[in-house]
């Protein structure tokens, strides 16, 4: 009865009336901002929890207010799993989207910087491919090959590995970020060979719900102690929430929303968007600069993606411009004038 009070309630509230032109593009900015201010919200916090604990407890709470959200806004048929395949697709996205993904994620951010970190996870949509190829047989052509190839020299380019580099702390870090965007390429190609009855948002919500209990294991297992929870400031606190709501539910509902709307290549556009607001922000709160050298991987990681994806961004060009094309042969109300 409760429950479906609150549904009601929230199905009357006003809705923004933002224009529909502005409202994709705006989406895309407030989900660059919410991961940008994620990576910094995680160094923040990793200050005072265990990196995994804090994990841990980031779904924790983002995998409740998900959940209520599927709940209040979905049928019941539709946010339960009802296959083996849904429950099989649940537990890889947990182990892979959540465990592995956020476990790196969190240890590696402890020396690296929130700009430096958010490049090397960009790299998932350039890893994809490769999983791709060798679990779905999808063909790589020489072209694309070379694209991954530049992407990843980006890596080479910001790790700058030497003898030294192997024991570096920074180094170390940045390689269990980049495990971090290799479990997600993983995680998704994974998922797409299930036949999947289950809609992603609930699939989400349960893989995060799976995703919390499994990382709060790991981190007694690896002796993080949970009483440390009780001695954190209230800037940490502050962090939490922040990655827990909008920098997880919020952004990864609105991820869901542009997936929908615009498709995979201009969503997955965001990730090369993340590193400028997590630079921005890391600077602004955290005194944070960015090394010459992550700029210019960046730049390499970006120009490896769009020779990934050229054939898609070629295809999404050529849609925008029937749209220009139209306007500006539009004959105008005016009667001719002779002149």
């Amino acid at each position: 009865m409760l429950l479906t009070s609150v549904s009601t309630y929230l199905t009357r509230l006003p809705r923004p009336t933002l224009p529909a032109h502005y409202r994709d593009p705006s989406l895309f900015l407030l989900l660059a901002v919410l991961f940008g201010g994620g990576f910094v919200a995680i160094k923040t916090g990793l200050r005072e929890l265990p990196p995994v604990l804090f994990a841990s407890l980031r779904f924790d709470i983002a995998a409740v207010v998900l959940l209520a959200y599927v709940v209040l806004t979905l049928p019941e048929e539709s946010w339960l799993p009802h296959t083996l395949e849904d429950i099989i697709g649940i537990g890889v996205a947990g182990l892979f989207l959540v465990v592995l993904n956020n476990g790196l994620l969190f240890l590696g951010q402890g020396t690296t910087t929130p700009a430096m970190a958010s490049v090397m996870y960009g790299l998932s949509p350039v890893l994809a491919p490769v999983f791709a190829w060798w679990l779905l047989g999808d063909r790589i052509s020489p072209v694309g090959a070379l694209g991954i190839g530049i992407a990843l020299s980006g890596v080479v380019v910001i790790v700058q590995p030497s003898p030294s580099a192997v024991t570096d702390a920074s180094s170390v870090g940045q390689l269990l970020v980049l495990g971090a965007a290799v479990a997600i390429a993983l995680g998704s190609v994974l998922l797409q060979r299930l036949s999947l009855q289950m809609k992603t948002v609930p699939l989400t919500a349960w893989a995060m719900a799976v995703g919390a209990v499994t990382l709060h294991a790991v981190s007694l297992a690896a002796g993080e102690s949970p009483a440390s929870v009780g001695g954190i400031g209230p800037s940490t606190v502050a962090s939490l929430l922040l990655i827990a709501i909008p920098g997880t539910a919020v952004a990864y509902a609105i991820q869901f929303v542009l997936l929908e709307r615009v498709g995979p290549v201009r969503t997955n556009l965001v990730s090369y968007v993340v590193p400028v607001f997590a630079a921005l922000i890391g600077w602004l709160l955290l005194g944070a600069t960015v090394s010459r050298w992550t700029a210019i991987g960046f730049l390499v990681v970006v120009a490896g993606f769009a020779v990934v994806e050229r054939t898609a961004l070629r295809r999404e060009i050529r849609r925008l411009q029937p749209q220009e094309h139209e306007s500006k042969s539009t004959p105008s109300s005016a009667p001719p004038c002779d002149d």
